[in-house]
């Protein structure tokens, strides 16, 4: 439950401050880069909640 707590509060911040980049700098590469960045840090974190121990459940 720690992890689930600590890696939204993670993500959320980390979306946060690129959202902030992303609108005040208005660049497509800088937003295909976040966009892809932001989608590999959501998958990473629903991989590492579905394992324990570095073994799948």
């Amino acid at each position: 439950m720690t992890n689930l707590i600590t890696g939204l509060i993670g993500l959320a911040l980390m979306m946060t401050f690129l959202g902030i980049l992303v609108v005040w700098i208005k660049a497509i590469p800088l937003i295909v880069i976040v966009v892809g960045v932001v989608i590999l840090a959501v998958i990473d974190f629903v991989q590492s909640l579905r394992t324990t121990n570095g073994m799948p459940r």
